[in-house]
């Protein structure tokens, strides 16, 4: 399959499974271009009404649509609504399904293949960038699959942010994962090191401001201290347990390659500890509100 449109424009109609916070802000920009979406959520967020063409069951969103997003937590969740729901039994010839979860790369590779037997395609597009890069259009997506699928998928998801091809099918589950290891890395590390000098006397912002020029730099003293930490919102859109569900699945990869994997599983260590005190509603920028109370101790 070359283009999921003839001449790799954006289709009529794409089906949507998945409309929480992230998937909300992403077929309203999908609407916004013009295009028809078709979704299903099992408890569909309130006022999508002429947004979305909502449908009972998941399966219908794939019936005659020539491009079926799933905008899924994890993989146990596509699971449930490929075979247990059976959307992959609704999916025609040449259709592409895109996974723009947080999936397991080898689960991912599986699932592609089961797709394939369709005459069907899978691409694994996952999304780093939150709800504001999901609002705003400026998402990096992370795209795994056949050239020719992910070269006709990119007009559609130009529309949601950033495209980059990364390689094969479940590689761009693979460095979503690993992406989000370095993520919860340095917010831990950035977040310690600024603690301990507001400890000593210095104002966060005035820190936060040195190091955004200098090497110290990172996602975590660009954005999410600035916007959630220091007016104490703690407000980014991504739960503490996606994020140490995503971390678990990288240091799995590390594991099955051979690479290096201590201070990768002693960051998971770490956000399990503050997952469990801190409960599973918490946004994961909370984790520095467990730091200051002295959780992490010495443990």
């Amino acid at each position: 399959m070359a283009d999921p449109v003839p001449g790799g424009g954006l289709p009529g109609t794409v089906g949507f499974v998945g409309l929480g916070r992230m998937g909300e802000p992403m077929v309203r920009r999908l609407a916004a271009a013009g295009i028809t979406v078709r979704g299903h959520d099992a408890a569909p967020r309130p006022g999508l009404d002429g947004v979305v063409t909502l449908v009972e069951r998941a399966a219908q969103v794939a019936e005659g649509v020539p491009v079926a997003i799933l905008m899924l937590p994890d993989s146990d969740v596509v699971d449930a609504v490929v075979h247990g729901a059976g959307l992959l039994d609704a999916l025609a010839p040449g259709t592409v399904l895109v996974d723009m979860g947080s999936s397991e790369p080898l689960r991912t590779r599986a699932l592609a293949d089961e797709v394939a037997a369709r005459g069907a395609t899978l691409v694994d597009a996952p999304v780093s960038g939150g709800v504001t890069g999901a609002t705003a259009g400026t998402m990096t997506i992370m795209a795994g699959g056949a050239d020719d699928a992910v070269a006709g998928l990119t007009p559609l998801l130009t529309v949601l942010g950033r495209v980059r091809h990364v390689g094969p099918a479940g590689a761009g589950h693979a460095l979503k994962a690993l992406n989000n290891l370095m993520s919860a890395a340095h917010l831990l590390a950035s977040s310690e090191a600024l603690l301990a000098g507001q400890a000593f006397g210095l104002d966060p912002a005035v820190m936060l401001d040195a190091v955004n020029g200098s090497s110290g730099r990172s996602g975590s003293t660009e954005n999410k201290w600035p916007n959630f930490v220091l007016p104490a919102t703690y407000d980014s859109g991504f739960a503490l347990t996606l994020m140490l569900k995503d971390i678990r699945i990288a240091l799995g990869l590390a594991e099955a390659t051979g690479a290096p994997t201590a201070h990768a599983a002693r960051t998971v260590e770490l956000w399990a500890q503050a997952a469990a005190a801190l409960g599973p509603d918490a946004d994961h920028t909370e984790i520095v509100r467990w730091l200051q109370q002295g959780s992490a101790g010495g443990g």
